[in-house]
């Protein structure tokens, strides 16, 4: 018996298995079958994988806030990379779930080939609920929801495996924050790849080879399931469900302090989360997606 799944399931070469039977989650496994993301490198290793994460400030403040002995959760991990930085050089068990399991494929084999043995790769729909009650302490789910049926569905469904004083990160894409991507993406269907990498930041700015560039494409402008949502959205969502809102980027007040994440802020007012989930269109957080964190700490 496994102790954070309630129900049974298949091993699938050391991955803990759940049959994908939702037509809407199929298409989004059937996406990533083709292009996984993000991939490995040859020359990927624990130092590359631990470089990559310590320069995501945002996944550098949340390893070092997590400390140790703790349990913790990642939600439609991909490829494992986040959730194997978070493994790497800590004593911390990590659970990294995600549908499609070509990506945990590739995932379990970095983490046996690397000797890192406190991650277990968890292959499962969220919305079949197979995940044990209250037994995480941290949850982090960035980028995923909105590429779920049912957004606050999956929210409530997750939450319920969080400890009581337990953290969760959500991202998600913003409603106002991503209008750049959407815009790119008409300008993509009608000029093409070429014409995409020139307007593209993440195309332009970073050095990716031809599978990167196609894995980014597909996951930014051809994903076929996308919802946009607001700070104020999933404020509502925290408060249905016992969650005390901690923080948030962009800040839901004027207070542009990220050098601590997991610092109580203040919620600001209606006024103040418009004006700064408006201005994601024209700074970083908009022109690479228009992603919008929010952290919250359960009852």
């Amino acid at each position: 018996m496994v102790e954070f799944v309630k129900k049974k399931f298949e091993n699938r070469n050391g991955i803990i298995s759940f049959e994908i039977k939702d037509t809407e989650t199929k298409k989004v496994t059937s996406f990533y079958q083709e292009t996984p993301f993000p991939n490995y490198k040859d020359e990927d290793n624990k130092q590359t994988i631990l470089e990559k994460g310590n320069k995501n400030f945002l996944a550098a403040q949340f390893k070092k806030f997590i400390g140790y002995k703790k349990s913790i959760l990642e939600v439609g991990c991909g490829t494992g990379q986040l959730s194997i930085y978070f493994s790497i050089g800590t004593n911390n068990n990590v659970v990294a779930l995600d549908p499609t399991i070509q990506s945990l494929n590739l995932a379990k084999k970095f983490a046996d080939s690397n000797s890192i043995s406190n991650i277990k790769f968890l292959n499962a729909d969220i919305f079949d609920d197979v995940l044990t009650d209250q037994y995480f302490d941290f949850i982090w789910c960035n980028g995923v929801l909105h590429h779920t049926k049912d957004p606050y569905g999956a929210f409530k469904i997750l939450i319920k495996s969080l400890k009581s004083k337990g953290y969760v990160l959500i991202g998600l894409y913003n409603k106002y924050g991503r209008l750049r991507t959407v815009i790119r993406r008409y300008l993509y269907k009608l000029f093409g790849k070429k014409f995409l990498e020139k307007i593209d930041p993440t195309l332009k700015n970073l050095k990716l080879d031809e599978n990167e560039k196609n894995a980014w494409i597909r996951d930014q402008y051809i994903h076929p399931i996308e919802s946009l949502h607001t700070i104020d959205e999933v404020l509502k969502w925290f408060d249905e469900n016992n969650i005390d809102f901690v923080s948030s980027i962009p800040s839901s007040d004027f207070d542009f302090d990220y050098k601590n994440i997991f610092e109580k802020k203040s919620r600001g007012s209606l006024y103040s989360r418009i004006i700064n989930q408006f201005t994601m269109i024209f700074n970083s957080l908009g022109s690479d997606g228009g992603l919008f964190v929010l952290i919250g700490k359960k009852h």
